[in-house]
C-alpha cells in the first residue's frame, strides 16, 4: 500500500531543464539531505503551515528550510495531488527577492 500523500515532481522547462534539480546538485550532500527531508515532510503532511510552509501567492507556497549556516527556500505549487517544485534558492535577505518570486510565478503559469 502506498502511504505517500502527494507525488513530487520537478518543474521542467520547454527545453527539458529541471532548474530545482540542477540547483540541488550544486549543494552539499548535507544540504540536499536537509532539503529532501523538509520536502518529504510536506509531501506526507500536506497541507501544512508555518513554520515550515508559508503561502506566498495564489497556488504558490514556499518550504522554509534551515540549513547549517544559511536559509534555503523551495517555491512550489500543488495540483492534482502533485507537488511541483518550481524554484529553489539560498535566501540572503529578510524578504524573498522579487526576482525569485517572479521566476516561480512565471514557471507556475507554464505548468
Amino acid at each position: 500500500m502506498n502511504t505517500q500523500k502527494l507525488e513530487v515532481r520537478f518543474f521542467r522547462s520547454d527545453v527539458g531543464n529541471e532548474p530545482v534539480r540542477d540547483w540541488l546538485k550544486e549543494l552539499s550532500a548535507a544540504d540536499r539531505k536537509t532539503i529532501g527531508e523538509d520536502i518529504k515532510t510536506v509531501q506526507y503532511g500536506w497541507p501544512l503551515g508555518m513554520p515550515l510552509v508559508r503561502k506566498m501567492e495564489k497556488d504558490l507556497w514556499e518550504i522554509r528550510i534551515h540549513l547549517h549556516d544559511r536559509i534555503a527556500r523551495v517555491l512550489f505549487t500543488v495540483s492534482d495531488n502533485v507537488i511541483v517544485l518550481l524554484h529553489g534558492f539560498i535566501k540572503k535577505s529578510q524578504s524573498t527577492p522579487k526576482a525569485d518570486l517572479q521566476l516561480a510565478l512565471k514557471r507556475l503559469r507554464s505548468t
